[in-house]
């Protein structure tokens, strides 16, 4: 595991708490190892960040984003925090709240997709 802030504990377990209706529906899907046989773990702090959703045999993190994340603002931080964790040797994917309550199959694909390429020793089946 990587290190984080011991200060970030407390958020992260009020956010699972305060998830978005995207971020629960996701959830449901890769919670309990019902992907491959991975550990997701949600809203993990992770460095000085809290990440959406981070699989750590798989070195990726998913992120769902809100609107404040289309901001000039949001995306420069969302660039910087990513760089960070890129160093790390992880994967960061994202996509915004529309995207996984509308697209949901397309979503939980690309998750196959990263997971299976990212796993040794999985066969993907393309």
């Amino acid at each position: 595991m990587h290190s984080y802030e011991p200060s970030l504990k407390t958020p992260a377990r009020r956010l699972r708490g305060d998830a978005s209706a995207a971020e629960q529906r996701l959830w449901r899907l890769l919670r309990r190892k019902q992907m491959l046989g991975v550990q997701f773990y949600r809203q993990k702090p992770l460095l000085r960040y809290m990440v959406d959703f981070y699989a750590p045999a798989a070195g990726l993190i998913v992120e769902v984003d809100g609107s404040q994340h289309a901001t000039d603002s949001g995306l420069a931080a969302d660039a910087r925090r990513t760089a960070a964790l890129e160093r790390l040797g992880l994967q960061v994917i994202r996509f915004d709240n529309l995207q996984v309550l509308r697209e949901t199959a397309a979503v939980m694909e690309e998750i196959y997709r990263v997971v299976s390429e990212r796993l040794p020793g999985i066969v993907s089946h393309d």
